[in-house]
């Protein structure tokens, strides 16, 4: 075993570590190391379609809330292309999610504490440290940092759908080019199903699209000033000290707030099948069908098609449609990685069984409290739909940092919340300041 003792090891190196690998980058006294098990950095390049766009400011990058002098900031990432001022006059109302991968890209080539081609294959809890084996050969260290990311979620009813005839929207850049279906159903109302919806009408090879949601219509991300206070440490604060009944309906409540679909990608989609309807013979669309509020509650393959079925939430019908593919865009979902495992027993879970986060963002296991095992992507349901996004990404790696040091590096105060959330005096008690520094 290595003499030398990390302060930090990290599993994965996606947005959320990378931005906790570049806040650390400005703390010299703290020794971290992150293993990622691809060769090189790369941020969801399943998704990377033609035109895609960020649904968050560029001042929500990896460290700017709460670091806004560290050299790895979007702006400073501008700067250094030389693209500053026309980045500006571009005057984007959303960034291309290809230039936001670059500028991570960027970020990732130049942190010294990332290993790229080394993964972490087994953790071990040993005499206050964690024993951990890599690629990289052994490594010992006081606390974890797990960012490893979640796995695509499929439906039941599609479990048994050979994989030729079904994709996850992970794999649609990839998948996409290929389709030679002439009907392609696509499932999920979020941004993913509508920028694929949008990419299979420029297929010649396709002939039908059919959008399918459960949602009761195709619907926006809900983006105005005061839904955004939902985006910030304020309402996170407040919402990890609810019970966990309170916070599992908020969530549910507040789905619009981070899942829906831009309204410029609404917009353009309506446009081209107005387009469509104006070229088509007789007046009537042509290519497309939508279908809200929609649940499949069966698939079934019948040959070289697939006969889905669908209970209808509008008239309570059910209906059912013959397609030759089936694309979901059925969002993710967290599961304990697999080096974690002789620690699973350890690990306290809430009721939907995904682990409890202290305020800190380290989840609760019957270790040393010094030992921590920091989840990033893991708390949407602990902290509220904001920890799964970037928008706060730079404040919970400066939170995380605070923990390490056990002293307030970062000013993580903040002003009063706009809107009052709570009500004042009321007898259950928050959870400790996330600014504070772990006792």
């Amino acid at each position: 075993m290595t003499s030398h003792v990390l302060d930090l090891a990290g599993a994965g190196i996606g947005p959320f570590n990378l931005s906790l690998a570049a806040q650390l980058d400005s703390i010299p006294q703290l020794s971290v190391r992150f293993f990622e098990r691809r060769p090189a950095f790369a941020w969801h390049p399943g998704m990377m379609l033609p035109g895609a766009e960020m649904q968050t400011s560029i001042l929500k990058d990896l460290v700017t809330a709460t670091n806004p002098t560290s050299p790895w900031s979007f702006l400073s990432y501008l700067v250094a292309h030389k693209r500053f001022y026309q980045f500006l006059n571009a005057e984007y109302e959303a960034v291309p999610r290809k230039e936001f991968a670059d500028y991570l890209a960027w970020v990732a080539r130049g942190l010294t504490s990332l290993r790229f081609g080394a993964s972490m294959r087994e953790v071990h809890a040993n005499g206050g440290l964690f024993s951990i084996a890599t690629d990289d050969g052994p490594v010992c260290a006081r606390n974890l940092s797990v960012g490893v990311g979640k796995i695509p979620t499929r439906p039941v009813w599609a479990e048994q759908l050979p994989k030729s005839m079904t994709f996850h929207s992970s794999e649609a850049a990839i998948r996409l080019g290929d389709v030679k279906a002439r009907r392609v159903a696509v499932i999920g109302g979020g941004q993913s199903g509508a920028e694929i919806v949008d990419a299979l009408l420029d297929l010649n090879a396709v002939s039908s699209v059919h959008w399918i949601s459960r949602r009761p219509n195709f619907e926006p991300l809900d983006a105005t000033p005061f839904t955004n206070e939902l985006f910030t440490p304020s309402y996170m604060e407040r919402f990890h000290g609810l019970p966990e009944e309170l916070r599992l309906t908020h969530t549910r409540r507040q789905v619009l707030a981070s899942d829906g679909v831009s309204a410029s990608t609404l917009k353009k989609l309506y446009r081209r099948l107005y387009e469509r309807k104006l070229e088509a013979a007789g007046g009537t669309s042509h290519g497309i069908s939508l279908r809200p509020f929609r649940d499949v509650i069966a698939a079934e393959q019948d040959g070289p098609e697939i006969a889905l079925t669908m209970r209808n939430g509008f008239d309570n019908s059910i209906e059912t449609l013959a397609v030759d593919m089936i694309v979901l865009a059925t969002g993710y979902r967290f599961v304990l990685p697999e080096f974690l495992h002789s620690l699973e027993n350890r690990i306290e879970l809430n009721s939907i069984g995904e682990p409890v986060l202290e305020s800190d963002f380290s989840l609760t296991w019957d270790g040393p409290r010094e030992n921590r095992i920091f989840v990033l992507n893991a708390g949407r349901h602990s902290h509220g739909i904001a920890e799964p996004q970037l928008s706060l990404a730079a404040w919970r790696s400066a939170v995380i940092a605070n923990a390490l040091l056990g002293r307030k590096h970062f000013d993580l105060g903040q002003l009063d919340p706009i809107v009052q959330w709570e009500t004042q005096g009321h007898s259950s008690e928050l959870s400790s300041h996330l600014g504070q520094a772990a006792e």
